[in-house]
């Protein structure tokens, strides 16, 4: 088991909520429920699944979790990219989310992509 709070990718996803939240500060009230919401719980999801992944016994368990918060960042990285399309949200604030993405992203992946090496390796053994 690893401490999550320790993880890099962990703690910036977890900054990333809260600019996430920020964003959304300047969104319409009639988006509360819309895209207010896919893209708060979609932010979330990132931090959370790395870290109940983090809890699990194996490293294939834990590079499941991983691959459940990739699919939580593009689908955040969508939202943001259609808010902007829709004109909602400060551009700005927008366009530094989808770079914190990206580096997100990269991180995750390469850590998904060691812990395939390291299963590769168990099962030779």
């Amino acid at each position: 088991m690893r401490n999550f709070r320790n993880l890099g990718i962990w703690k910036d996803s977890f900054k990333l909520v809260k600019a996430v939240y920020l964003f959304l500060n300047d969104f319409p009230k009639t988006e509360t429920y819309g895209l207010v919401s896919q893209m708060s719980r979609a932010a979330v999801s990132i931090p959370s699944n790395i870290a109940e992944g983090s809890a699990r016994n194996t490293e294939k368990d834990f590079k499941r979790f991983l691959e459940i918060a990739m699919g939580s960042a593009f689908e955040l990285e969508t939202q943001i990219m259609i808010s902007v399309d829709l004109g909602l949200g400060n551009k700005i604030k927008a366009d530094q989310l989808l770079k914190d993405l990206d580096v997100l992203e990269r991180q995750i992946n390469s850590l998904i992509n060691k812990l395939k090496g390291s299963q590769r390796l168990n099962n030779k053994h």
